[in-house]
């Protein structure tokens, strides 16, 4: 019977799925203990993680059975994928089950920061009443959402952001001039990230993280957009030059932020103020976009399923 080594949080009937069938170790704190992982992973024939448990050589060393890899997510940051094929071990994302979800904190973080009234909860609490001060919010009808990347989250976010009277540009070198999603979605097709950049209202970025996209977002490409506009990162950290992003909001060369993902995670000390009421229009999440009940539910199903048909 194979055995399957879970080693961060699943959705508990999927993990009841797999024991139906298979010998399964499940623990969610394992990530947190290499030497525990390590031996865990001694008679596994399968790995399931989520985006912590950093899949290396190093660790595969301590894996001599395992075959396959299930990943609670879509992003392979974690997951090195010249060691897994060099090992003959099938890698499984859990691509599209987490879209929704991910889609929706776009458009979410894109309306609080546009509004810019959902800081008021403390003053209002505390018997002031700065309504001035947040009477000047915008409106999304008639803006532009600027989507970084046109695969299945950012053609998604267009078919919410449509509704909303908003119209579409998107950048994806790796899709075709002609490619007929541009179309399908609503979308203008910007040939360069600096007139999209320029054109957008908001600024949701749909990239994987690589050498070419590292810093995609710095000092230089944050001074196109307009000061009125918004950022939105739910792709990953190293994609935005944060401290850049900062300095862009403390000098209103910039409306907001909201910012799910990092460079480094748990976040480290000096890059971000610790209070966070000097910069209204910034938006911190730990790195949950793609986190909702019914996510969690889709990921953990489809993975648990592809997983059994695997073996």
């Amino acid at each position: 019977m194979p055995h399957i080594v879970i080693s961060e949080f699943m959705d508990a009937p999927a993990v009841e799925r797999l024991a139906k069938k298979f010998s399964v170790r499940y623990e969610p704190t394992l990530v947190d203990n290499p030497q525990d992982l390590a031996k865990a992973l001694a008679d596994a024939d399968g790995l399931i993680v989520r985006n912590r448990t950093q899949v290396n050589a190093a660790l595969l060393a301590n894996a001599p059975k395992v075959r396959v890899v299930g990943r609670l997510g879509v992003g392979l940051d974690n997951i090195d994928l010249v060691a897994c094929k060099a090992g003959n071990i099938q890698v499984i994302p859990a691509t599209g089950a987490n879209a929704r979800a991910v889609a929706e904190y776009v458009m979410g973080a894109a309306l609080m920061l546009a509004r810019g009234a959902f800081t008021a909860t403390a003053p209002v609490a505390a018997g002031k009443w700065p309504r001035l001060a947040f009477s000047n919010g915008l409106e999304i009808e008639n803006r532009t959402m600027g989507l970084v990347g046109f695969g299945f989250i950012g053609r998604l976010v267009a078919d919410l952001a449509r509704p909303f009277g908003m119209s579409i540009a998107a950048f994806d070198p790796a899709l075709p001039e002609n490619d007929p999603a541009f179309a399908a979605h609503g979308a203008t097709r910007h040939a360069k990230l600096e007139s999209l950049l320029a054109a957008a209202d908001v600024v949701s970025l749909h990239v994987p993280l690589t050498p070419q996209t590292r810093n995609l977002i710095n000092a230089e490409k944050l001074a196109l957009m307009k000061p009125t506009a918004v950022l939105i990162n739910t792709a990953r950290g190293g994609v935005v030059d944060e401290a850049a992003v900062v300095r862009a909001l403390t000098a209103n060369q910039l409306r907001g932020a909201a910012l799910d993902v990092f460079d480094s995670e748990p976040l480290g000390a000096g890059v971000f103020p610790q209070d966070t009421a000097s910069l209204p229009g910034l938006l911190l999440t730990p790195h949950i976009a793609g986190l909702t009940q019914e996510a969690n539910e889709r990921v953990s199903s489809l993975i648990a399923e592809r997983v059994e048909q695997f073996f």
